[in-house]
């Protein structure tokens, strides 16, 4: 058995110079965002490889125990917030980190790597980023959260103080409240990260504009 999370590749031209890893949402696998890479726009820069990789399938306490894929456990949605499994997150975190360390060895250093996600995803991948004890090239964070202020605040790194992060939410989410998504943001710049925000009139979703937006911003990170 591989000890890499399983995923779908996809490479805007041959030999990469940069990787964007994106993780989907709770539910989803890592078919969701696939489609999306060539409506980015960036066929005029250095050749990227997207990995989309699949998260583990396990019981989610919240949603009755049913099995489906996800980054972490969600124990309730209680106080407005959501009590993720710290462990599992841990888990997760180390599994992108193989990734990354895989990026490395084919010639991808860290700093020409972004992360990205949506919903659960989202919030692995601000957790994973700025965590991480190398510089990354930048973060994407879509209709998310942060899911453990706590091990964020304990485990920050510095290497990605300066780490730009692309933040955008829906304002009609029913899912991920706008709330939420707005309360990551503040936290965030209260910290002195450097934060592009964007919201957009969407449920829990992505939108062309939002594709765009993220294209552009990708565009001057991998410039």
């Amino acid at each position: 058995m591989s000890d890499f999370l399983p995923a779908i590749e996809l490479q805007t031209g041959p030999q990469p110079e940069y990787t964007v890893i994106w993780l989907h949402g709770l539910g989803a696998d890592g078919n969701d965002f696939a489609p999306i890479v060539p409506e980015l726009g960036l066929a005029p820069l250095p050749a990227v490889r997207f990995i989309f990789p699949h998260a583990p399938r396990m019981p989610i306490t919240w949603n009755n125990g049913y099995v489906m894929p996800a980054w972490y456990d969600i124990v309730s949605l209680e106080e407005g917030r959501r009590h993720a499994d710290e462990g599992g997150i841990r888990q997760s975190r180390e599994a992108i980190r193989k990734l990354i360390a895989r990026e490395n060895e084919r010639g991808v250093p860290t700093h020409r790597i972004v992360l990205a996600g949506f919903s659960q995803g989202g919030a692995m991948a601000y957790v994973a980023g700025l965590t991480h004890p190398e510089p990354l090239a930048g973060i994407v964070a879509l209709s998310t959260y942060i899911p453990s202020p706590e091990l964020l605040a304990a485990e920050q790194s510095d290497a990605n103080r300066k780490t730009p992060v692309f933040a955008a939410h829906g304002t009609d989410d029913p899912v991920v409240p706008l709330e939420l998504g707005v309360a990551a943001r503040d936290a965030l710049i209260a910290s002195d990260y450097p934060v592009e925000w964007h919201s957009y009139r969407m449920p829990h979703s992505v939108c062309p504009q939002e594709i765009n937006d993220i294209g552009a911003w990708l565009r001057t990170r991998l410039a």
